[in-house]
C-alpha cells in the first residue's frame, strides 16, 4: 500500500454577505491541531528517510497495525459460564426467612427481584452479621458517633434491625449482560471487591456470574484443549523466539534457544529471576514443547554494565 503525503489544507467558512460582514474562518482547534501534527510528521519522514522510503514506511506502519488487531469473537463471555436458575428472594421477603433460604441451599447471597422480575438489589451473609438479634450491632462511643454524624448512624440501624429484605439488601447492584466477556467479568469482581456479577438483560435478571464459576470456566478449558500437533523443532524454536521480541521485558540478544525433539533449552543471561520464570514460562506455553531445560543465568548489575561497556 502506497500512501500519498498531501499538504495541510485549512478550510474556511463560506462568505456571508449578510450584513456587509467581511469573511472570516471558522476553524476547529482539534482539526487544525492534527492536520498540521500530521504535515509535520510527513515533512521529517521525508527529510530523514526519502519520499520512496517515507511511503514504504508507512506501509510497514499500516501492516504492523493490521497485525495486532486481535478478533476477540471467540472469548468466553458471562452467558457460557452463568447459572440461569437463580435463587431469588423479594423485597417483601422477612430476614430469617431469608436466613434459612441461604442455608438451605448453600449460598452466600441471593439476588432480590421484583414481582416483574426486574433486579432491584442484592442481598448477602455480609449484610446479616451485624444484628441485634445476635448481639453483633456496632456499638460506637459518643465522641465517635458524633464524628460519623446522624445519616450513617440511622442507616447502621435499619441494617441491625430491619425485618424484612429491602431494610437490609444493598440498592447499588454491579451488573453485567449475557455478552459480556469474562475478562470484564474478572476485572469488575476485582475492582469492587465483590463475589458474584447478576447478570441482566433488559433489566430483567437472567443469571449469575460468581467467581466459583470463573474456577470452572478455567478447569474445563484446560481440559478442553487439543493435544498439539507435531511440530518440528524449528517451528518450536522460531515460533518462542518470535514470541519473546514482541515482550518489552525480554532481551533476545542475550538469549539463546536449542531444541531438540521438542525440548527446550534455554541458554544465555537475563536480568531478574522474574525475566527467567517468564521466559521459561512462555517456553512452556510454545505449542510443540514436551520439557524445557532452563540453563539461564541471573546476571548482576555489575556484570551487566561489563558487558555493555565491553
Amino acid at each position: 500500500m502506497k500512501f500519498v503525503s498531501k499538504p495541510v489544507r485549512i478550510r474556511r467558512a463560506a462568505s456571508s454577505r449578510a450584513g456587509g460582514r467581511s469573511n472570516r474562518p471558522s476553524w476547529s482547534a482539534n482539526s487544525i491541531l492534527i492536520q498540521v501534527n500530521v504535515g509535520i510528521c510527513r515533512c521529517v519522514l521525508r527529510w530523514v528517510l526519502g519520499e520512496r522510503q517515507k511511503d514504504a514506511f508507512f506501509a510497514w506502519l499500516y501492516q504492523k497495525g493490521q497485525a495486532l488487531k486481535i478478533d476477540r469473537s471467540g472469548d468466553m463471555k458471562a452467558a457460557d459460564v452463568m447459572v440461569s436458575t437463580v435463587i431469588t428472594v423479594g423485597p417483601e421477603c422477612s430476614v430469617q426467612d431469608l436466613a434459612e433460604i441461604l442455608l438451605e441451599n448453600r449460598v452466600s447471597a441471593v439476588p432480590v427481584v421484583s414481582n416483574g422480575g426486574d433486579l432491584v438489589g442484592i442481598v448477602s451473609e455480609g449484610d446479616l452479621i451485624r444484628r441485634t438479634e445476635m448481639d453483633t450491632e456496632r456499638r460506637r462511643s459518643r465522641w465517635l458517633a458524633l464524628l460519623i454524624g446522624a445519616q450513617p448512624l440511622a442507616a447502621e440501624f435499619v441494617k441491625s434491625n430491619g425485618r424484612r429484605v429491602a431494610d437490609v439488601m444493598t440498592r447499588d447492584v454491579v451488573v453485567a449482560t449475557p455478552d459480556t466477556p469474562l475478562r470484564h467479568i474478572a476485572a469488575l469482581l476485582e475492582k469492587n471487591g465483590i463475589k458474584r456479577v447478576p447478570i441482566v438483560s433488559h433489566g430483567k435478571l437472567v443469571g449469575i456470574v460468581s467467581r466459583a464459576n470463573l474456577v470452572q470456566a478455567l478447569a474445563s478449558a484446560r481440559k478442553e484443549i487439543k493435544a498439539a500437533t507435531a511440530t518440528s523443532d524449528r517451528m518450536i524454536r522460531e515460533e518462542l523466539l518470535s514470541r519473546l521480541r514482541a515482550e518489552p521485558w525480554a532481551r533476545t540478544r542475550r538469549l539463546n534457544v536449542i531444541v531438540h525433539d521438542g525440548t527446550v533449552e534455554l541458554w544465555g543471561g537475563v536480568r531478574s529471576p522474574a525475566e527467567k520464570q517468564a521466559i521459561r514460562l512462555a517456553a512452556e506455553l510454545t505449542p510443540g514443547v514436551r520439557a524445557v531445560s532452563d540453563n539461564l543465568i541471573i546476571e548482576s548489575s555489575a556484570s551487566t554494565l561489563y558487558l555493555a561497556i565491553a
